[in-house]
């Protein structure tokens, strides 16, 4: 008995530190949106976050695409060729990628860069007291900190998934004209006449809003670390995985909204 009222006892406790938590993160990016329509937003900052978060997750964003739609390729047209539709590969990776897999793909990979990236320089700030300093200045460490980096990241996700989508659809058409010999001109045919402008807005239209949702998971990890550069790292590892799993649960959610509209 008294093992089972440990146990209660035990969830109780966490179920109560996950609502914090949630407050916390509700109350950070409430303060976030407040600080974007102060004067003299920090303009320059967010170029610069911009340039760290987004251009240089270009690499990492670029090779999963192009394998992912080169992998999707080959498992597709394999599959059709029982129902004598192999032709048409292009159109099923097209809508797959565009609805789906550019932006989920491009979000995760992003994520795993990009918070742990945010988490771990916000962190060590906040473990050595940095963060203290902003304040005790009199400067806003959500406005100095938080803010351009949610910007950017909300800004360079949706144009690094039209980069995916791109290097997806590029990769399916080697695979399907060199391992099944379809023409690269059909390819592109069906790829243009089942995909339409809406399933390439519906895909990019999710991915600002997980822009967002991993910006402020690693702002959120960072300012909230403590524990020295053990903490850093803990903090790190907790906000690739929350941010992950945010843009997957955040996918289904959008998906279902865009789909009724």
């Amino acid at each position: 008995m008294n093992g089972r009222a440990a146990g209660l006892g035990r969830l109780g406790e966490a179920v109560i530190d996950a609502v914090e938590r949630f407050g916390d993160c509700a109350r950070l990016v409430g303060n976030t949106l407040r600080a974007l329509g102060r004067p003299r937003p920090p303009l320059r900052e967010t170029l610069r976050q911009m340039h760290s978060l987004g251009v240089r997750s270009t690499l990492v964003v670029a090779v999963t695409a192009s394998f992912t739609g080169m992998v999707f390729s080959l498992q597709t047209a394999f599959a059709l060729t029982r129902f004598g539709a192999k032709p048409y590969v292009g159109g099923v990776l097209a809508l797959a990628l565009l609805r789906e897999l550019g932006p989920a793909l491009a979000a995760v990979m992003f994520a795993g860069r990009v918070a742990a990236g945010i988490t771990a320089e916000l962190g060590s700030m906040q473990v050595t007291e940095q963060v203290d300093a902003i304040r005790a200045m009199g400067a806003d460490p959500v406005q100095k900190l938080v803010l351009p980096r949610v910007a950017a990241a909300t800004l360079m996700l949706p144009l690094l998934t039209v980069f995916a989508d791109v290097l997806g659809i590029g990769g399916g058409l080697v695979v399907a004209s060199s391992q099944y010999g379809i023409s690269p001109h059909f390819f592109m045919q069906t790829v243009t006449y089942n995909a339409t402008v809406n399933d390439l807005v519906s895909g990019i239209a999710k991915t600002f809003f997980f822009g967002a949702i991993i910006g402020w998971v690693g702002c959120y990890m960072g300012l909230t670390t403590s524990g020295g550069t053990v903490g850093v790292g803990s903090a790190t590892t907790q906000a690739v995985v929350t941010s992950s799993i945010s843009v997957l649960i955040a996918d289904f959610f959008l998906t279902k909204v865009l789909l009724a509209l």
